[in-house]
């Protein structure tokens, strides 16, 4: 049982937390004395943590508050700058920003999350690594379209294939981190199971959206940002339309949904249905997009395959 919530802005060097039950605020170092002070500070492991992620600044307490069986709650900054706003705290310092999050925690009960492994830690930063490569070749590619001098267009193209190099080395680091792991290696085989989903695919699902096969179907949809949002006020009702999610999990979609529309007999069949009805074809392929993560969640749920009889 949770007892107590205490909000923990995470920097490079300090703790900033507040803890609800009794308003007191304290600054810790953050390193290993700094994380056991901080565990015999807040006292019960009922209690509920509510952090902001921070990169490599909050893993390693991440881990210590985990091991001493408190309950983790890793918010979103967006979402948790817009609940400072709404309640009228428009000020930002590490101190406030530790007893936002307290307060946040504790006014909408903000449900508690395993944390990630170490691996998939690791798998993480691969893949980041793996985008920001991904978005140096589209620069390059560019440049190549505009470049007129021979030594640019030579250094542009030596660019191009360590890039290239540097990704499949990547990749290889990726899968072989995935196949190490038995639970991962069973995640993955169900994953690229599924007509039109790739390697690449199967990466971005298991490591950011973690998740999956454990949600029900509406959740798993939600999550990824992939249900629609609906707008509706007295007599009038707008048009839905998705937000927010994890935007990594639906570019990740985006292309498996074109070639599963197209060569996935009952997909075809369901977008050429909603086609048919009227609706756009952006709407028609997230809906695709849909399927696809629903789909994903239940083999995963159900630890099979996919079969020639699912959608």
């Amino acid at each position: 049982m949770t007892n107590d919530t205490i909000g923990v802005d995470i920097s490079k060097d300090h703790l900033d937390a507040h803890r609800m039950s009794d308003g007191e605020s304290r600054r810790f170092a953050n390193d290993k004395a700094g994380h056991r002070a901080f565990v015999g500070w807040a006292g019960r492991c009922g209690a509920r943590i509510v952090y902001e992620p921070t990169g490599p600044y909050h893993r390693a307490f991440e881990r210590r508050l985990a091991e001493a069986g408190f309950a983790l709650v890793k918010v979103n900054p967006r979402q948790a700058r817009r609940f400072a706003e709404a309640t009228g705290r428009l000020a930002k310092t590490d101190r406030l920003d530790a007893a936002m999050l307290a307060r946040m925690g504790t006014l909408l009960d903000l449900e508690a999350r395993p944390v990630r492994s170490p691996i998939l830690n690791d798998l993480k930063d691969l893949h980041m690594a793996r985008e920001a490569l991904v978005k140096n070749r589209t620069a390059a590619k560019n440049r190549a379209k505009t470049l007129a001098l021979v030594i640019l267009k030579r250094h542009n193209a030596e660019q191009l294939r360590q890039i290239e190099r540097q990704m499949a080395a990547i990749e290889a680091e990726i899968k072989a981190l995935i196949k190490s792991d038995p639970g991962l290696a069973r995640r993955f085989d169900i994953l690229v199971s599924i007509p039109s989903v790739s390697t690449i695919t199967a990466f971005a699902l298991i490591i950011d959206m973690p998740e999956l096969g454990t949600l029900e179907n509406g959740r798993a949809a939600s999550l990824a940002g992939l249900a629609p949002v609906a707008r509706q006020s007295g007599q009038w009702t707008g048009r839905a339309f998705i937000r927010g999610g994890r935007a990594n999990v639906r570019q990740a979609l985006y292309m498996p949904a074109l070639v599963a529309m197209r060569f996935n007999p009952n997909l075809k069949v369901k977008y050429d249905q909603l086609i048919a009805v009227g609706k756009a074809p952006k709407v028609a392929i997230t809906a695709i997009m849909r399927r696809l993560v629903v789909l994903a969640n239940a083999l995963l749920r159900d630890g099979r395959k996919w079969a020639q009889n699912l959608p």
